[in-house]
């Protein structure tokens, strides 16, 4: 398979890595995409703490289809097609609540909670024949979880869900390990808006620690001015600047010791004297339940997360979780929640939404920089992609095997390309 005048999608040889810049910009690729990727790889639908309660559901487009997630009377855990099964209109135009219905708007056919048909307006007109157990809304083909991780799967013959997530469930494991109880929740309120790039450069961008300094130079040095040491100490766990790896099936991730903070462990002079006290009992907390090492991983390391395809989560001042799906070649829709423990105090989670859009809400330090870096990255690639036909992540693949790959080399951002480009070669 070729990208432009046969041409291949990358280049990975022995000190070269090369992504072929048309894969950003041509419609058929994002057809195949769709095709291959999309509709063939398990991806993130929502988080159990968002249908707790019988009834409860969010609608979500998720590979660029529109699904309903919910939980039923009957209390279990479903993934429907949003589409009528009579004529095909959505039948939840809400982006979230609860409901023991869901009514089609056009006809006024009626589907319960579990997915059963359950009023068709004139039924006799169908015939003693009509049965509708055969019109109940669709299920996805597959839907499972992880800890409370949510995904779909529209590809029934899709290995599992845990042999897919393969080394990216440790990463999760740490996440959940920062609740006393195992619980999370998502937090209400939620960020959601376009960007003009191509979906794959946020892939990059999310975990993509060479650009901090120079993109978010504006943090760095409001920190500096808040009394933060960026600085990261020696002889932790952690290397002194971090690392980046591959977790399997082109999930990836950095892990570095934080400078930031945790508001959850970790205490910095932005958070205020009045949080010592309580930041210090929460540290504790974690110390005394998983030990001072698993302790510091939780508290003292950040974490950029990528669950291949589109599946981010930002585990660092907050943990963000973000999802993202282009529209068309050069566009993308995000969406964005922060989550949390259940049950922390107001003061706690007060802290963690601070934490959270200071930098990676809709006007903090991090997004509008990131957003503003894409999308001029995008107009330099449309126009120029076949004069200028390379971009280079070859970052750290000169180093001998024994040493070991830092942030702020490019291996993760491998893991993910070569894991793209197996799959769109493969038929």
């Amino acid at each position: 398979m070729s990208t432009l005048d046969d041409k291949p999608y990358i280049i990975d040889e022995p000190n070269k890595f090369k992504v072929h810049r048309s894969v950003f910009v041509k419609p058929e690729i994002l057809e195949q995409e769709k095709r291959k990727i999309f509709h063939k790889c398990w991806l993130y639908i929502g988080h159990v703490s968002e249908v707790k309660n019988h009834g409860d559901f969010q609608t979500r487009l998720v590979g660029g289809k529109p699904l309903i997630f919910t939980r039923g009377a009957d209390g279990v855990v479903r993934a429907f097609f949003n589409t009528c099964t009579h004529r095909g209109t959505l039948v939840c135009r809400e982006r979230r609540g609860s409901a023991k219905t869901f009514r089609c708007f056009y006809h006024a056919w009626q589907f319960n909670s579990c997915g059963d048909l359950i009023a068709v307006p004139g039924e006799e007109a169908y015939g003693k024949n009509f049965d509708r157990s055969q019109f109940r809304l669709r299920e996805v083909p597959r839907l499972d979880h992880y800890k409370g991780f949510y995904f779909v799967n529209f590809d029934e013959n899709a290995e599992s869900l845990y042999d897919y997530l393969a080394g990216a469930k440790e990463y999760l494991d740490i996440i959940v390990d920062q609740s006393p109880t195992g619980e999370l929740e998502i937090i209400q309120g939620t960020q959601e808006y376009d960007m003009v790039a191509n979906w794959k450069l946020l892939c990059e961008n999310s975990f993509d620690d060479y650009h901090v300094a120079p993109t978010h130079i504006t943090y760095l040095e409001y920190l500096k001015d808040s009394g933060v040491d960026v600085s990261i100490p020696k002889g932790l766990l952690m290397p002194k600047h971090g690392i980046g790896k591959s977790l399997g099936n082109g999930h990836a991730v950095i892990d570095n010791h934080t400078y930031r903070g945790r508001p959850i462990a970790r205490w910095m002079p932005i958070y205020g004297e009045e949080a010592k006290e309580e930041i210090a009992e929460i540290r504790k907390e974690l110390v005394e339940r998983l030990g001072e090492e698993r302790a510091y991983r939780a508290a003292d390391t950040n974490r950029n997360l990528l669950i291949f395809p589109n599946l981010v989560i930002n585990d660092g001042s907050s943990v963000t979780v973000r999802t993202f799906y282009p529209t068309d070649e050069n566009r993308m829709r995000v969406i964005a929640f922060a989550i949390g423990p259940i049950g922390e105090s107001e003061t706690a989670r007060a802290r963690r939404l601070d934490s959270f859009l200071t930098f990676y809400g809709p006007g903090g330090f991090a997004t509008p920089d990131d957003v503003e870096a894409l999308e001029v990255l995008q107009q330099g690639i449309s126009e120029t992609y076949r004069e200028v036909e390379w971009s280079d992540l070859s970052r750290g693949l000169a180093k001998p095997p024994e040493e070991e790959q830092l942030n702020t080399d490019e291996p993760h951002l491998r893991a993910f390309w070569r894991e793209w480009n197996r799959i769109m070669t493969t038929e």
